[in-house]
């Protein structure tokens, strides 16, 4: 089982980046997908999920309408569009892959993980 977390970078303030999770070695389309960051000295904390058909999202309060979550099951790759970023979204990405249904914003709810892929917002 492996996810393969890519897209972050340094960005500047009011910019945007695309975050991609590759997934193998299980069938992507029966887990809900999500993604969390973990700021330095913070907690890990939930951004965003989708569900296994793309059905519903949902997002953590300090990211709706800028943040969206988005899967390509034939590319077993779930995606997140962070638009409008700031100096708080400034941390390690990670995704994962959970067997719930919707509403798995805890860690535990959680199988898989990927490596994290950090994001930089400059003033």
């Amino acid at each position: 089982v492996q996810l393969q977390a890519s897209g972050g970078g340094l960005v500047q303030y009011g910019g945007s980046l695309r975050l991609s999770c590759t997934a193998s070695g299980f069938t992507f389309s029966r887990y809900g997908m999500g993604w969390f960051r973990q700021a330095s000295g913070k907690e890990r904390e939930f951004v965003a999920l989708i569900s296994w058909n793309g059905a519903t999202t949902y997002y953590a309060d300090s990211v709706k309408g800028r943040f969206t979550i988005s899967r390509e099951s034939a590319k077993n790759t779930a995606y997140l569009q962070m638009n409008s970023l700031n100096s708080e979204d400034t941390a390690v990405y990670y995704c994962g892959a959970t067997p719930l249904g919707g509403g798995a914003i805890k860690r535990y709810e959680y199988n898989f993980w990927g490596q994290g892929t950090e994001v930089t917002v400059s003033s």
